[in-house]
């Protein structure tokens, strides 16, 4: 059960992560990243898909390993909507696109999770932060 719809990420600050699960490219399954923290809170970063939108994790660059059993000292969102990062390929046309940057830093390493959204500009392009009970 999801509660607490669109937290801010930043919440993650202070807390320590037991466990952290990657879900990208299973055909069964939207992408999402799953925290598990030492307390046993779990949150999800994960897409509400709609009709006509397509949201993903493009990229994961770091060791999400280095996120485990230290406290994170900084967990930031950052979009961008009106360039595409350096070096990545896109779709030749796109009509409305939204790239969101997580980015989660402990003591022992840094970890930035890259999702895409694109949409025909009337959906959601972005994935959401929940609490699951």
């Amino acid at each position: 059960m999801v509660s607490n719809l669109y937290l801010d990420f930043n919440l993650l600050e202070g807390k320590t992560l037991s466990k952290i699960k990657v879900i990208k490219n299973d055909p069964n399954e939207n992408d999402a990243i799953i925290f598990t923290i030492t307390d046993d809170e779990v949150y999800m970063l994960n897409h509400h898909q709609d009709c006509c939108e397509s949201v993903t994790i493009d990229e994961v660059i770091g060791d999400v390993d280095d996120l485990i059993g230290s406290p994170i000292v900084r967990a930031t969102e950052d979009t961008n909507i009106d360039e595409n990062p350096g070096g990545v390929e896109v779709p030749e046309y796109q009509d409305s696109f939204t790239w969101t940057f997580y980015n989660i830093a402990t003591a022992k390493g840094h970890v930035t999770i890259r999702w895409y959204g694109e949409s025909n500009g009337y959906y959601s392009e972005t994935a959401s932060f929940d609490k699951i009970k």
